[in-house]
């Protein structure tokens, strides 16, 4: 009777009751799930995962920070697999870990790939764990848009640009570039490039001018990578966990642990997986490219000659 004479509202109560009945049940996961960084006594190494193309720094700084602060955590370890990415993400996290080596030792492990952006972070780090195999370095600055002035001109489109300044439309896609913007862009591109390697020197404490001689973009493996002081060890995530946990101070087991996940609610579980499905879309696309426009980074191409 009551369904009979309110439908929709019998229908709101029905779904109601379904998604507080998801909540509850994915509350018990969690709590049965607990992340092992939550739970447990001893010394542990916090492992940090750096995946992808590196576009924001705010969830790694803050899970750096988190295990600089957990005391139980007595090292750190950086797993990276990444062919780098914008420049701020890069040095934010670069800035991060240099003021964790401070209070706490911290060791990059390199992956399938840790290049460009990629080693700009691990080089912060107190040493370095590379496969043989691992592609590394490429130690450079890359800069990059797409003119469409010959299409607009064939399907016969017109481009009107009212600008303020001489360069507000620099590495404009509907126009050729000028010798100038060139000349500005490579300067930009210099000075940015200098501070990478600034840093990178500085970090593993190598003269300037010989991380210079071998930062033209090149990249390498791991094992060459060591032979040029790039790199301290070789060897897999697990070495280098070993080898963070003992620079600080365990001396028996070691447990590694991660930073939790992030619990959410279920509804906004659904529409963040959504979001995560079309973002994982259009990186695909083209995932040097972060914004529209010029853009610059460091960043691992190996199509950027074609």
């Amino acid at each position: 009777m009551f369904s009979r004479r309110h439908p929709y509202l019998f229908f709101l109560l029905a779904f109601a009751a379904i998604i507080a009945g998801s909540s509850i049940i994915l509350s018990l996961l969690n709590l049965i799930s607990k992340d092992q960084s939550e739970i447990g006594f001893g010394q542990k190494v916090g492992v940090i995962e750096i995946n992808g193309v590196i576009a924001d720094s705010k969830k790694i700084l803050e899970q750096i920070k988190a295990f600089r602060n957990n005391s139980s955590v007595k090292s750190i370890v950086l797993r990276i697999n990444s062919p780098g990415g914008a420049v701020g993400p890069s040095q934010e996290i670069y800035r991060e870990i240099r003021k964790t080596i401070e209070e706490k030792k911290v060791i990059a492990s390199m992956g399938t790939i840790a290049a460009s952006g990629g080693y700009y972070i691990a080089a912060a780090a107190d040493g370095i764990v590379a496969n043989p195999g691992t592609i590394t370095g490429s130690i450079g600055v890359i800069l990059g848009y797409t003119n469409f002035e010959e299409l607009f001109e064939k399907i016969g489109l017109n481009p009107v640009v009212i600008k303020s300044g001489e360069y507000k439309d620099i590495a404009s896609p509907v126009r050729t570039m000028t010798e100038s913007e060139r000349a500005l862009l490579q300067e930009f591109s210099d000075n940015v490039h200098a501070q990478f390697i600034g840093h990178v020197a500085s970090a593993r404490k190598l003269p300037f001018d010989q991380v210079k001689e071998i930062a033209d973009g090149r990249i390498f493996s791991g094992e060459q990578a060591q032979s040029l002081a790039l790199v301290d060890r070789l060897g897999n995530l697990e070495d280098a966990i070993e080898w963070a946990g003992r620079l600080g101070g365990i001396k028996g087991d070691i447990t590694a642990v991660y930073p939790p996940e992030e619990k959410l609610p279920f509804i906004k579980y659904l529409v963040d997986m959504s979001a995560e499905h079309l973002k994982g879309f259009l990186a695909q696309q083209d995932k040097a490219f972060l914004a529209e426009g010029v853009t610059g980074g460091y960043i691992y191409r190996p199509d950027a000659g074609r």
